[in-house]
C-alpha cells in the first residue's frame, strides 16, 4: 500500500519539476534572445553566462553564494535563471530584457545578505550574479581604487596591500562579503572609528538604472549617488562598481583580546567598557562579544589599534585600568596581517587566502540588531546576564561608535546612526541542524532576547542597520499600503533620510522595478502623465477578450480587452494617473495586465 500511494507522488514531483524546467527553458530562450538584439558584440558567447534550471551547472551556481543555509532548501523558491555577466554591457541589457519579458531581477554580489533577498524572491524572479565583475584597480598616485561590485574585501584588501604597506580601506572583517552589498548598504569594519563608514570614503560608482544605461557620478546625478552611499543599490539600479578613497594605516597595528566571565567581574568590565570603547582615541576599535555559558556570561573584547603596543598599553593604563592589559598581551603587526588575524587565521598566514572565496559554504543563522544610546546599567546588565542564560545559545555582539562617527552629519549619507549613538548590538545565533523545528527555535529564542532588550536600546524609531537585513521589523507586500509598509521598515533604517529615499526612488524608477521585501517604495502622492490615446486602441488590439491566467486556486478568466477599453473611457473624463496605475499593476505582478500593456 505505501509503494501504491509514492507513485502517484513520483509523478507529481517529476511532473512539477518538469514543468518548472520547460518554463524556464522557455525563458531562457526570450532571454537570450533578447541579450542578443541589447548587446553589442563581444567575444563572450552570451548562452555561456545564462544558466536555466536544466542546465547541469545550475545548482552549483546557484549554492555557491548562498551563505545563509535557510535559503537553500527544497521549498526555497528558486530563480527561473541565473545571468552571471562579465561586462556592463551585460548588466545593462538584462535589466532591459527582465523588463520586457516582466521578470523581476535580484541582485547577488556576496551572498551574505542575512535573510537572502539577493537570491530568493516570492515572484518569478532572475538572479543577477555579480562574481564575475570582481576587478580592483588600485592607484596608490591617487590614494584611490576602483572596486567592481562582485569582488569581495579580501580581494580589496589583497589589492590594496599588493601596492602599499601603508594604505588600507575601512570596511568589514569577513573577506567573503561582496563589494556591491557591503558599501551600498553602508559598510562598517574597525577603522570606523578614525574613518568612518565605507560609504564615507566614496568617490564616484556606477550603476545601471531602470532605462539599462551605465551611469557614472556627474550622469546620474547627487541625489542618486547620495542614495547609493547607504540607502540599499538594490532600490535604485545595479551596482557596478565603486570609486574608494583610501586610507592611510600605520606601519605597525596592534590588536589583543581580553576576557571576563560572571566569575571574573564580567558586569563591572563591560560597565568600564561602554564608558571607555565610544570614547577613546579614534584610532582604537575594541568590539564586545557577549557569549551565554553554562550558568554564566563570557565577555570578550577584541581589538585593534592603529598604532604600535606601547601607545596601546600607556592608553588603556589610563583610561581602562581594570582591563590590566600588558605588552605582551599583545600582537604587532600589519595591517594586511591584522585582516588576517580577524578572520582567526593563524600567524604567519599567507595573504593569498585572503582570494579564496569560500563558495558552497553556509550556516544557518539569523541576526538582528539595535542601537545603544545610553550606557546599560549594572543593575540592568545583571538582568540581561540571567535572560541570555536562560535562553541560551544567543550572543551579542556591541560594537562602539564615536570618533569620526559623531562628526560626520547624520545627513550626509543614507546611513543616519551617527551623533548619540554609543554602540550598535548585533542579535547572533548560528546553528547546523536542518529543518523548520530547528529554525523555528533559534529564531523565536532571537525574537525574544531581542524583545527583552527593548527599554535598553534607541526608541521611536527603535533603529536598525540594513546590512543586518531582518524581516521581522517590516515587509512591504507593494499594494495600495506599499509607502506606509516602506515607512515602518525605512524609519528604522533610515530615520529622517527615508523620505529623501523615497523622492529619489520614485524619481529614478517610478515603475518599481527594482524591489525586494524591504526595497524604498515609491512617493504614495507621485503621478505620471496619462499616456496618449491611441496607446489604449493598441493595447485593446493586443488583448483577447478572455485571456486565462493561473491563480492560486486554479484557472480563472480575464476580460482584457473589455478593461482597457473601460480605462480609455476613464481617460476620456477624467485626468486619471494612468502611468502610474500601470506600473503598479505591475509591481502587484498581476500577469493578465503585465502580458497585456507590456
Amino acid at each position: 500500500m505505501p509503494r501504491m500511494m509514492m507513485l502517484p507522488l513520483v509523478v507529481l514531483l517529476v511532473f512539477h519539476v518538469s514543468a518548472s524546467w520547460a518554463a524556464s527553458a522557455s525563458v531562457y530562450d526570450n532571454f537570450l534572445q533578447c541579450l542578443n538584439t541589447n548587446t553589442n558584440p563581444s567575444s563572450t558567447q552570451l548562452s555561456n553566462i545564462i544558466y536555466a534550471q536544466n542546465n547541469p551547472s545550475y545548482s552549483s551556481v546557484l549554492r555557491a553564494y548562498i551563505r545563509n543555509s535557510r535559503f537553500n532548501t527544497t521549498s526555497t523558491p528558486k530563480p527561473v535563471l541565473i545571468v552571471t555577466p562579465s561586462a556592463a554591457s551585460h548588466v545593462q541589457a538584462s535589466v532591459v530584457c527582465a523588463k520586457q519579458l516582466g521578470i523581476q531581477l535580484r541582485i547577488r554580489s556576496g551572498g551574505h545578505d542575512y535573510e537572502g533577498l539577493s537570491y530568493w524572491s516570492d515572484q518569478t524572479f532572475i538572479v543577477l550574479d555579480m562574481f564575475n565583475l570582481r576587478s580592483v584597480t588600485v592607484d596608490i598616485e591617487d590614494s584611490s581604487v576602483w572596486v567592481q561590485a562582485g569582488a569581495t574585501l579580501g580581494e580589496l584588501y589583497y589589492r590594496i596591500s599588493e601596492k602599499s604597506k601603508v594604505h588600507g580601506f575601512p570596511a568589514g572583517v569577513c573577506p567573503t562579503v561582496g563589494i556591491g552589498g557591503h558599501i551600498s548598504g553602508g559598510g562598517y569594519g574597525n577603522m570606523l572609528r578614525k574613518f568612518g563608514l565605507a560609504v564615507d570614503n566614496v568617490l564616484d560608482a556606477q550603476i545601471v538604472d531602470a532605462k539599462g544605461r551605465l551611469l557614472d557620478r556627474k550622469a546620474m546625478g547627487e541625489d542618486l549617488f547620495w542614495a547609493i552611499k547607504g540607502g540599499g543599490g538594490g532600490s535604485f539600479g545595479v551596482i557596478v562598481a565603486y570609486k574608494l578613497k583610501l586610507v592611510s594605516v600605520p606601519e605597525t597595528v596592534t590588536v589583543f583580546q581580553a576576557a571576563r566571565t560572571l566569575e571574573e567581574n564580567a558586569t563591572d568590565f563591560v560597565s568600564k567598557w561602554q564608558e571607555v570603547a565610544p570614547t577613546t582615541d579614534d584610532g582604537l576599535f575594541m568590539r564586545m562579544l557577549l557569549q551565554p555559558g553554562s550558568n554564566t556570561v563570557k565577555a570578550t573584547i577584541i581589538a585593534e589599534f592603529l598604532g604600535n603596543a606601547d601607545q596601546l598599553v600607556s592608553l588603556l593604563g589610563k583610561q581602562f585600568p581594570e582591563l590590566g592589559l600588558k605588552k605582551e598581551d599583545c600582537k604587532e603587526m600589519s595591517w594586511i596581517e591584522s585582516v588576517l588575524w580577524w578572520d582567526n587565521y593563524d600567524n604567519g598566514t599567507s595573504p593569498d587566502v585572503l582570494l579564496d572565496r569560500n563558495p558552497d559554504h553556509a550556516n544557518f543563522l539569523k541576526r538582528k540588531s539595535d542601537y545603544v544610546q545610553t550606557p546599560i546599567s549594572k543593575s540592568r546588565l545583571e538582568l540581561l546576564w540571567k535572560k541570555m542564560i536562560e535562553i541560551g545559545k544567543i550572543g551579542l555582539v556591541f560594537n562602539p561608535y564615536g570618533g569620526m562617527m559623531s562628526r560626520i552629519p547624520a545627513s550626509a549619507t543614507p546611513f543616519p546612526h551617527r551623533a548619540g549613538n554609543l554602540f550598535k548590538v548585533q542579535y547572533s545565533v548560528s546553528w547546523g541542524e536542518a529543518g523548520a523545528e530547528a529554525e523555528n527555535n533559534y529564531t523565536t529564542d532571537t525574537r525574544r532576547l531581542f524583545r527583552f532588550m527593548t527599554p535598553f536600546v534607541s526608541k521611536n524609531p527603535r533603529s536598525a542597520f540594513l546590512n543586518y537585513r531582518d524581516l521581522d521589523i517590516g515587509v512591504n507586500k507593494f499594494g495600495n499600503r506599499s509607502y506606509e509598509q516602506g515607512k515602518v521598515y525605512g524609519l528604522k533604517y533610515f530615520n529622517d533620510n527615508f523620505d529623501r529615499l523615497v523622492k529619489v526612488k520614485t524619481a529614478v524608477d517610478p515603475e518599481n522595478f527594482f524591489r525586494n521585501q524591504q526595497s524604498i517604495p515609491l512617493n504614495p502622492t507621485f503621478h505620471s502623465e496619462p499616456p496618449n490615446p491611441t496607446t489604449f486602441f493598441k493595447l485593446a488590439l493586443r488583448c483577447e477578450w478572455g485571456v486565462k491566467f493561473q491563480t492560486i486556486n486554479g484557472e480563472a478568466e480575464a476580460s482584457t480587452g473589455v478593461l482597457v477599453y473601460f480605462l480609455f473611457i476613464l481617460y476620456l473624463v477624467s485626468s486619471f494617473p494612468f502611468n502610474f496605475v500601470f506600473s503598479q499593476i505591475l509591481v502587484a505582478d498581476w500577469q493578465p495586465l503585465k502580458f497585456v500593456l507590456w
